[in-house]
């Protein structure tokens, strides 16, 4: 079996994690990286509530991408309108090892404790970690702009670092 020519046909997806309340200019920054990601053919993966996460996805959706919204509850009605597909978990904050596990690359932005817990998963199951003024620690590669983000998911979804 060549598992290249199968990962090959399978989706790339970009694990976009941050607060779940967010001011207009990282909203605005979320709503890039969305659309890069989208734009890469890639597809969003988040907590699938607001903040962050809700801007990620309109900003996917604006640019004709899909979006996953892991939640952390089992209504599917709680995740914002633009995830295409909702995977209630029921497990609460535990719910952040799947939306860090599920990325082939994670993409921070500003958060609290429960973005730590993710960057921290994914930097365990050695995930490439990119940054947007997010925690300052060994592992997550500080980006300086969305430009940055757009060359290291080209250069991760070509099977690079």
């Amino acid at each position: 079996m060549d598992v290249r020519r199968i990962m090959r046909k399978r989706k790339f997806l970009v694990a976009v994690i941050g607060g779940h309340k967010c001011g207009k200019e990282v909203s605005a920054l979320a709503e890039q990286v969305g659309k890069v990601v989208a734009d890469a053919g890639a597809v969003v993966v988040c907590g699938g509530l607001g903040g962050i996460m809700e801007a990620v996805s309109r900003g996917a959706k604006e640019a004709g991408g899909l979006t996953i919204g892991i939640i952390p509850g089992n209504d599917k009605n709680k995740a914002n309108r633009f995830v295409d597909i909702v995977l209630p978990t029921d497990m609460g904050f535990s719910r952040n090892t799947f939306v860090a596990g599920a990325g082939d690359l994670v993409v921070a932005l500003p958060g609290e404790l429960g973005t730590l817990s993710e960057i921290s998963f994914a930097l365990i199951g050695k995930k490439p970690v990119f940054g947007f003024n997010t925690w300052d620690i060994e592992g997550v590669v500080a980006l300086k702009d969305i430009g940055e983000l757009k060359a290291a998911i080209e250069r991760n979804m070509a099977g690079g670092k």
